[in-house]
């Protein structure tokens, strides 16, 4: 599987940096709140565990499951698969994301959560790509900017596979190639 990896770009040390410098700005943040922590599946989970151990104010963790990509391409339509559970009505809402490639699908779920009635809606992104930017979309909190290229670990996937690499790696090109 490593064999398969072109280069490693952040490896654990790296991310566990950046998520501490996250989690001191949303523990002052929160403090005395109790916001709706949402993870967006499958890609998000890795990540999303590492830095909600990192949060030290009360919290509700409901995941939701969306989805605008098949294989490596983008369809341009963002679906949600499993919605939350919380009622986010006056409540503050911190989407987690692995990364933001064309924007579309946070661009929606935001949209989603603050038409429910949430007080505010923030995103933290592991991975921001700009270059893949779609929509007029930023995340609050991002770790790293992300080349253009297919990565994979910590939570990203090529069909499924590579997310339980410890580090973000840029997959060969021959690997998806076909």
């Amino acid at each position: 599987m490593n064999n398969d990896i072109e280069k490693i770009l952040f490896d654990q040390n790296k991310l566990d940096v950046k998520m501490n410098q996250i989690a001191t700005k949303l523990n002052k943040k929160y403090e005395g709140e109790q916001p709706i922590v949402v993870p967006v599946l499958n890609g998000a989970m890795i990540f999303a565990s590492d830095l909600i151990k990192k949060l030290n104010f009360k919290l509700t963790i409901d995941p939701i499951k969306a989805s605008s990509y098949e294989g490596t391409n983008s369809t341009g339509k963002v679906k949600i698969v499993q919605d939350i559970k919380s009622d986010v009505k006056n409540r503050p809402v911190i989407f987690i994301e692995d990364i933001i490639d064309t924007g579309r699908t946070l661009f929606s779920l935001t949209k989603v959560m603050k038409k429910r009635g949430a007080s505010s809606v923030e995103v933290v992104t592991m991975l921001d790509k700009p270059a893949a930017r779609v929509v007029d979309f930023h995340a609050d909190y991002c770790c790293f900017d992300a080349p253009n290229n297919f990565l994979v670990g910590y939570g990203l996937d090529y069909n499924g596979l590579y997310r339980n690499l410890p580090y973000v790696g840029v997959l060969k090109h021959e690997v998806y190639a076909y």
